[in-house]
């Protein structure tokens, strides 16, 4: 029943096709690609809430710092969201399992973005969420004015994914062998640019090819994406600001 085609009388009730020779009915994907970016809203305001309630109680980011029982707490909370992913994506389409995984997974890295902003200057944090916000917009405004054009983003898939493993392998190295402020930027300004990608790409996965069940998946994927490209940008402010 989803894959109904588009026939004229859809266009003459008011709904237009988001992107040529579209063969589904405009209708059901707008509700589709609303409920997803309702699901994203909801994410990005428990994580405002957690990580300002993290930043604004010091005792918070204290106790995480100052003791080894915070350090193992923090640990955990790493890597949780990762560990969660993995039930997330069998389970995604069973409710209400889906949403009590994903809870956990937003309210998780929520705490990890918390104590990363709670040791930042608010001149930093602010820039990286002014400019995170223009950049999600403008992308997303362009990825549905591209797909109604005609232009399809699949292709970028493999250079994403092969970008990601050398942002991985970089920031190994990094660790490991320190190379100063200057490379701290670079490897900001690279997943800025990698992350400004897989905007575009999961995007024109929402309008053309996921189906109607998988919304809390593309919520996950551009959830992270939003997630990934505010603490890219915050890592070069805030190297820029040292």
């Amino acid at each position: 029943m989803w894959n109904q085609p588009y026939r004229k009388s859809d266009m003459e009730a008011g709904a237009r096709p988001l992107y040529p020779v579209m063969l589904e009915s405009p209708e059901l994907r707008w509700s589709f690609i609303r409920k997803v970016y309702s699901i994203i809203t909801i994410q990005l305001l428990a994580t405002i809430g957690v990580a300002a309630t993290v930043v604004s109680v010091r005792p918070i980011s204290e106790f995480f710092v100052s003791s080894g029982a915070g350090l193992a707490l923090y640990i955990v909370l790493i890597i949780t969201p990762f560990i969660v992913l993995c039930p997330l994506y069998y389970y995604h389409q069973k409710h209400p399992v889906n949403y009590f995984l994903l809870g956990i997974f937003t309210i998780s890295l929520a705490f990890v973005v918390g104590l990363t902003c709670a040791f930042t200057s608010g001149k930093v944090i602010l820039e990286s969420v002014i400019l995170t916000a223009a950049v999600v917009v403008s992308l997303t405004l362009y990825t549905f004015w591209a797909a109604r054009r005609g232009h399809d983003f699949n292709f970028l898939g493999p250079f994403l994914f092969g970008a990601i493993i050398v942002l991985m392998l970089f920031a190994l190295i990094q660790i490991l062998f320190p190379l100063g402020k200057i490379s701290v930027m670079i490897y900001g300004g690279l997943a800025s640019i990698i992350f400004c990608g897989y905007i575009i790409y999961d995007t024109d996965n929402l309008i053309k090819r996921y189906s109607y069940d998988e919304y809390i998946w593309a919520a996950v994927s551009l959830y992270l994406d939003i997630i990934n490209l505010f603490l890219s940008l915050l890592t070069i402010f805030r190297a820029a600001d040292s």
